[in-house]
Parts: structure tokens; sequence; C-alpha cells
């Protein structure tokens, strides 16, 4: 995995980068997380820049995840439907889906990034919805700002230990360690509101 992520962003660097972010997020088999980690080690060994990276990360994921709210804004459940089968997006994940973005709304939009089999289908939902273009850009862009960003900076942290952790690097241990971090992210927040309530 990391000698054909190397040949692709030595390759194609920023520009590469940002293409294979816009189609895993639409929902080609890309290992998106994997790849953004992987640039953050790039960045650590000083072979990539780490703005221009968190950029191109965003830049990449904003693409993709317009185009699916466009798709789904224009051609609905049906284009899903079919086409959806071909990327993995099966008719359980799509009722799954469904169901959470009933119960969060566009707060989804944000959070299913870090949720696997979900962030694919998000943006799909709030175009088939009719969310207005705004909130959808407030929750969706925010969202793939921070995605880029903590996965970047996650993989120049662990630069050091990078063979070390590459030994048990997969898809799932790398969720663990964000969804550890987001879920401390989450505590501060609600802590901090609580806090201004009391005060």
């Amino acid at each position: 995995m990391e000698q054909q992520l190397g040949y692709l962003l030595q390759h194609y660097g920023y520009l590469g980068m940002i293409i294979i972010l816009c189609a895993g997020v639409i929902g080609l088999p890309v290992p998106d997380e994997i790849l953004l980690t992987y640039v953050g080690y790039l960045v650590f060994q000083g072979k990539m820049s780490y703005g221009l990276a968190v950029i191109s990360a965003f830049i990449g994921a904003c693409g993709g995840i317009s185009i699916s709210y466009l798709l789904g804004n224009k051609l609905g459940v049906p284009f899903l439907r079919k086409f959806g089968p071909r990327f993995h997006l099966t008719e359980k994940r799509m009722n799954k889906t469904q169901q959470l973005f009933e119960r969060f709304g566009p707060y989804l939009l944000f959070i299913g990034y870090f949720i696997p089999g979900v962030r694919h289908l998000t943006a799909y939902l709030a175009g088939i919805n009719c969310l207005s273009y705004k909130r959808f850009a407030l929750f969706a862009y925010s969202g793939a700002a921070f995605w880029g960003f903590t996965f970047i900076t996650l993989g120049r942290e662990l630069g050091k230990k990078w063979h070390t952790v590459e030994f048990y690097f997969d898809q799932s241990s790398v969720y663990l360690i964000v969804c550890i971090i987001l879920a401390a992210a989450i505590g501060g927040y609600v802590y901090w509101r609580k806090g201004k309530k009391w005060d």
C-alpha cells in the first residue's frame, strides 16, 4: 500500500491527491484515510508541504461531496439505486444512512466523513432531500476541512513511529485512533457548552 501511494503522490503530487480524494468521496473504492495519513507522513519527511497538503485535501473532499450533492439533487433516488451497488453503496447501507440523516439532519454531513460507508452517501441524501446548498456547504465543507486536517496531522505526528505504525496499519486501526480523538473533541465541546450555561 505504501509503495502504491508513494508512486501516485510522487508522480502526480497535490493534483493527484485532489483527484484521488474526490473520487473516493464520490464512492470509488479508495482508502481515503490511509492516503491522508500517509500524506501526513510525507509531510513529516519534508517531501510535502503541510499547508498545501491540507488545502489539497480540502479541495478534493469538497469536489467529491459537491458532485455527489448535485447528482442527488438532479437525478434523485433512481440514480442512486441504479449505480450505487457498483460502488459498494448497497441498499442496506443506503437505508441505514437515510435513518441517520433523518435523525441528525445536516450535521451528518460533518460527522459522516469519519463513519465508514456513510461519508459516500450523505451528500447524495442531502441532494435528494433538497437541502439548500447554503446549509449543505456549511456542514459539508467544514467537515471536509476538519477531516483532512485530522488525518494529515495524525500522520505527521506519527512520523517518527511510522514503521511501527505501518505494521499494524489497516483502516480499522486508523478509525479507532480518530474515533478516540473525535470523542475527546466532542466531550470537550460538551463540557465547554455546559460551562457557558453555568456562568
